[in-house]
């Protein structure tokens, strides 16, 4: 855990790997994305994570945007993905 420049402790991106894992079935911490707010590039397990809350936070390293949310019930779960410009993921062939 770290502190931030807003007095917030956090974790990295791939403190979130267990909550988003329940919603996708590949690790998406190695997926890659573009911040909508200051474009930049990097995977998920790059930015920092906010687990405090009633849900997960997930905030640029760059520009401290929100990339992404996820609040859970136990009849359903909300994902909002809109502080990305795009998620990346490859596609895991079998040779």
């Amino acid at each position: 855990m770290t502190d931030d420049p807003h007095g917030e402790t956090h974790l990295d991106g791939n403190a979130a790997a267990g909550t988003l894992a329940e919603l996708f079935t590949f690790d998406v911490t190695v997926a890659v994305g573009r911040c909508a707010g200051c474009g930049r590039v990097s995977t998920v397990a790059d930015t920092r994570s906010y687990l405090d809350g009633p849900g997960m936070v997930v905030r640029c390293t760059g520009c401290d945007s929100v990339l992404l949310r996820v609040v859970s019930s136990p009849e359903r779960t909300w994902l909002d993905l809109r502080g990305l410009a795009y998620l990346e993921v490859d596609h895991v062939t079998e040779g």
